[in-house]
């Protein structure tokens, strides 16, 4: 097991870790699963566990299935999340074995039941799985229809009592519009729920938003890929957006 001591310096001592399935993507558009991208990630949870810091992660699974597309193919909606939900399964699965090989322990639960391959979600069992020290992959998002993995973070986050949810994107935060299309779009340092609702922003959905505000929990966006930012972030330093009360 990593040793991991108390640090005064951490602001948050356990996080709910929001990661995009697309990030596992061959950056050049190639393999769904990038094993390179795989071996980043994990190098980078374990300095952050390493700090003291209590970790449980969702994973999205567009790199390989998003249920909303499904229906194009002439599948309906229900169907075609249930098929996204087994796509984070996959990707949970993959990122185990690669925190596995940095020599951290790991948990992978599940929304929907299959204990051939990871443990059902259970609160308290998640919860001393964390205490222990155990990294806690979260899969097949709520196990419902119709709720985004985003959601999904969001209720975890509040279940396990996180201090923070982290969203980790390829961009450094949430802005005024897609800094990619309008070049005079502003970042914002810090901006409330009600903002974020009332002005649409599309980094998360609705649903997760208010499930934050209501208990209470900030959000970090954050640039996962710049070297040592999640440190960053878990010190209280600051980087990204923070929603808020």
């Amino acid at each position: 097991m990593v040793s991991t001591p108390r640090n005064a310096q951490l602001k948050y001592r356990r996080i709910l870790l929001k990661l995009s399935g697309e990030a596992f993507r061959d950056r050049a558009g190639g393999e769904s699963l990038s094993p390179e991208i795989f071996h980043d990630m994990a190098a980078q949870l374990k300095r952050v566990r390493r700090l003291g810091v209590e970790i449980a992660i969702v994973i999205g699974g567009g790199n390989i299935f998003r249920g909303f597309k499904g229906e194009r193919y002439g599948i309906d909606r229900t169907t075609g999340d249930h098929i996204g939900m087994l796509a984070t399964v996959i990707n949970s699965l993959a990122l185990q074995a690669a925190l596995e090989s940095e020599g951290l322990e790991v948990r992978t639960m599940t929304a929907i039941a299959m204990p051939a391959v990871a443990e059902p979600f259970i609160r308290r069992r998640a919860v001393r799985h964390l205490e222990k020290g155990r990294i806690v992959i979260v899969g097949a998002g709520t196990g419902n229809p119709f709720f985004s993995t985003d959601s999904a973070a969001a209720l975890r986050a509040s279940e396990i009592e996180a201090d923070a949810l982290l969203k980790a994107t390829k961009v450094d935060g949430i802005y005024t519009a897609d800094p990619k299309l309008d070049p005079q779009a502003r970042r914002y340092d810090e901006i409330t729920y009600e903002e974020a609702l009332r002005k649409q922003l599309k980094v998360m959905d609705a649903t997760a938003f208010a499930l934050c505000q209501e208990n209470d929990i900030p959000i970090v966006v954050f640039d996962f890929f710049r070297k040592d930012e999640i440190i960053r972030v878990v010190r209280g330093e600051r980087v990204g957006t923070l929603v808020r009360r």
